[in-house]
This record gives C-alpha cells, structure tokens and sequence, in this order.
C-alpha cells in the first residue's frame, strides 16, 4: 500500500465506528497508532526531500537570474563598440537563460504548493494520531477500571460462599478458645501479697459506707416515731 493510500484511508477513516465493530479495540486502536506514525515518518521525510529540492531549485533560479542580468547589460555595450554581432549573440544568450528562469520559477511554484500539500495531511495525521492516543489511553484506564472491577466481584463472590463462611467462623470459634485458655491460666491461683493489701484497703472502704448508710437509716427511723 502506497505512502498516500494508507493516508486517504486514516484520514477518512472513523476511529469510533472501527472500535466499535473491533473484537480487540485496545489491540485495533495500537495497531492504528503504529500506522499513522509510521506514515507520518514517510510523509514528513517526503515533505523534507520536497523542501530540500525547492531550496536547490532556488539556487538555480537565482544563478540563471544573474546570467540574463549579464547578458542584458553586455548587448549595449557591444553595441556601444559597434559590435552588433556580439550583441545579438549576447541577446540570444539573455533569452536562452530567461526560458530557464522561468522554467525554474514554475518549478519552484510546483515545489511550494507541494510543501503546503504535504504540511496540510502532517496536520491532518497528526490530529488523527493524537486523537487516537487520546483513545488508547481511555481504553487503558477502562481495561484496568474493567479487570479491578472483575476482581472485586469474583473476592465478593469468593468471600460469600459457604466454604469461606466455615472458614470464618472455624476461626471464631478457634479465637474463642485461646481467649477462654487465657482466661484459666490464673483461674484458681492465690492472689498475690500487693492484691490481697489492696483488696483490704478496699473492703474496710466499703464496710465505713455500709455502717454510714445503717446510721442514716437508723436515724431516719427515730425522727419517724418522734
């Protein structure tokens, strides 16, 4: 396929309608990718050898300028030295090397409109290409989005079954057993010097409250039967 064929066909082609119809678009919309550079590789080499043979041509033009230059001012002068002969011939040589000039001149013309061609499809593609990047990365967040999100549903699924149920509750009932170990590791064993001080200090507290609240009772009763 031609450098130009493969251009027509991108440019016109419909980046949303081929991922549509795609089986694969992530792989479709890479695959576009790799053409459109590629392409563009082509086009941007061809516009340079285009704009390399325009600058040669000028060259050429302004060198043939400067020949009809010469031989337009030396036909006066052999005419001045009575040389009629060498000015014909010298006018002859001016018209020889202004049919080149203007040979050059269209082809310089040729060669711009070209360039402009050629700039005009770089734009063209290179809108395409970013347009397609701009795609390539919105199927990549949505294939991971896509693939997180299966994951997500098959750990739910997972999780939820009976066996995983079992699972958890065998590990409850596992927890529950080491807690109640722990708890009968000191059941039964004589408190310890520090405690039972402790546990005094705490029980004459109480009894001061407990006579507190009999008094206080008592003496509710007695102003009762005055």
């Amino acid at each position: 396929m031609g450098i130009f064929t493969r251009f027509r066909d991108i440019v016109s082609s419909n980046i949303n309608a081929m991922l549509d119809r795609a089986e694969d678009p992530e792989k479709l919309v890479k695959l576009m990718i790799r053409e459109m550079e590629d392409t563009l590789i082509e086009i941007k080499a061809s516009c340079a050898g285009v704009m390399a043979g325009s600058k040669k041509v000028k060259r050429q033009f302004e060198e043939v300028r400067d020949k009809v230059s010469y031989w337009e001012d030396k036909a006066p002068l052999a005419v001045e030295k009575g040389r009629d002969d060498l000015a014909r011939e010298a006018l002859i040589e001016k018209r020889k090397y202004l049919d080149r000039a203007r040979a050059l001149e269209q082809e310089l013309i040729e060669h711009e409109a070209l360039i402009q061609e050629y700039q005009a499809d770089i734009r063209q593609l290179e809108e395409k290409l970013a347009g397609a990047r701009e795609k390539q990365r919105m199927l990549i967040q949505r294939h991971i989005h896509a693939n997180g999100k299966r994951k997500a549903q098959e750990e739910i699924r997972r999780m939820g079954s009976p066996e995983a149920l079992y699972r958890f509750d065998e590990l409850e009932n596992r927890i529950e057993r080491m807690e109640a170990e722990a708890d009968m590791v000191n059941y039964g064993a004589r408190p310890s010097l520090e405690t039972e001080l402790e546990n005094l200090g705490t029980d004459d507290e109480i009894e001061r409250e407990l006579r507190a609240i009999k008094a206080a009772r008592i003496s509710n009763t007695d102003e009762e039967k005055q």
